[in-house]
């Protein structure tokens, strides 16, 4: 079938566009001539096969949306987002989304192709009880994941995993955005966390993302603020689910007497539950436990960095892999997704160069990549 070069120019002006990139800076980065970039995104050009795969690359992208007009990508999602909130997407973050889109499809794909299965998770709201709907959710879906009414979720970016989301922390250049979910007509649910944040703030981000996976799919795409608007009851009903999901109401309920914790007493209970002591503050006057002088003193304490601990990072790293591994998370690369390139590979479900590619490096760093996780490049990718 031959291509419609006017469909594949208006689909390449339009991934420019989005990353708000001039034709010099596309021609730059991919060695395209910037007069020949200009007539292929004007439909007077065929690109050569090498070209369209620069391109694809260059754009984070399946080269077959370019040539098909079968294949889909979330252009409708990624376009409602910048025009709703462009302003505030630097050109590093509208990158950083785009490398996040791709990891969430190359993810999908790989978890379908290795035969990984989920959880398959619903919840039908009822009523116009906003809060109660987050709550309600909040003790659903921690009944699904197998917990007991007073367990605390520690790894929450593996248990959401668990139940279909594709969850990827990446480092935004604007610290006002806590998160962000979109839902990829591809891969499904997708839920991007700011790691420019707290570690702990993190953690609620993603649970904040998880309700916005479970109450608005439909919506397509949502960015979440440090600082939300007042009002916006799907927000606070995403804030009321991420608050009773990582802080059961019924642990709340056995804590001893909060109106006569000690400083360190709330810090030591915020850090049992890996949240700020801003959110425990919340969740404890939610639930009427504590007076408003004793709320007004927690909320202002904070959890020492020091104790404060990531699933991803564990303590047992030393100093060179802890670095390392940190740069890979402000890339989006978890140690889920790592792991699922490297069995991918292993298997022969992909290439050594389509492993790289997944992995958002070149062929030449794939060995220490491999020896940081403890995996072998012996594989039999083909």
């Amino acid at each position: 079938m031959a291509i419609d070069l006017t469909l594949l120019g208006s689909k390449l002006a339009k991934y420019r566009g989005q990353l708000t990139e001039s034709v010099a800076e596309v021609a730059g980065a991919t060695g395209i001539d910037a007069s020949r970039l200009t007539l292929i995104e004007a439909g007077k050009a065929e690109p050569t096969g090498d070209e369209i795969l620069i391109l694809a690359d260059h754009y984070r992208c399946d080269f077959k949306f370019f040539i098909s007009n079968d294949q889909v990508a979330p252009f409708e999602q990624t376009e409602t987002l910048y025009r709703a909130h462009g302003n505030d997407f630097t050109k590093q973050d509208r990158r950083a989304v785009q490398d996040f889109l791709y990891l969430c499809e190359t993810e999908a794909f790989l978890m379908q192709e290795l035969g990984i299965q989920t959880l398959a998770f619903e919840f039908q709201p009822k009523g116009g009880y906003f809060k109660g709907q987050g709550e309600e959710a909040a003790a659903r879906l921690r009944a699904a994941l197998g917990h007991a009414d007073r367990a605390v979720p520690r790894d929450i970016y593996e248990e959401f995993r668990r139940v279909g989301v594709h969850v990827f922390r990446r480092q935004l250049g604007n610290s006002n955005i806590s998160g962000l979910f979109i839902m990829h007509p591809v891969a499904g649910p997708c839920a991007l966390v700011n790691l420019s944040e707290d570690i702990y703030r993190q953690r609620f981000s993603a649970a904040h993302e998880m309700a916005h996976a479970i109450f608005d799919h439909a919506h397509g795409a949502s960015v979440s603020y440090e600082r939300p608007g007042q009002g916006d009851m799907l927000e606070t009903r995403a804030n009321r689910f991420a608050s009773c999901f990582l802080m059961p109401p019924a642990f709340l309920a056995n804590l001893p007497s909060p109106d006569s914790w000690s400083d360190e007493q709330a810090q030591h209970w915020a850090n049992e539950l890996r949240v700020s002591c801003i959110a425990l503050a919340i969740a404890l006057k939610e639930a009427q436990l504590i007076s408003q002088q004793t709320y007004d003193r927690i909320r202002k304490l904070r959890v020492p960095k020091e104790s404060k601990i990531d699933p991803e990072l564990p303590s047992s790293l030393n100093e060179r892999q802890l670095a390392q591994k940190s740069h890979l998370l402000e890339l989006g690369l978890s140690n889920f997704y790592v792991g699922l390139c490297f069995d991918a590979f292993s298997q022969g479900v992909i290439s050594i160069g389509r492993l790289a590619e997944a992995l958002l490096c070149s062929q030449g760093e794939l060995s220490e990549l491999a020896s940081l996780y403890g995996r072998k490049l012996q594989g039999h990718g083909h």
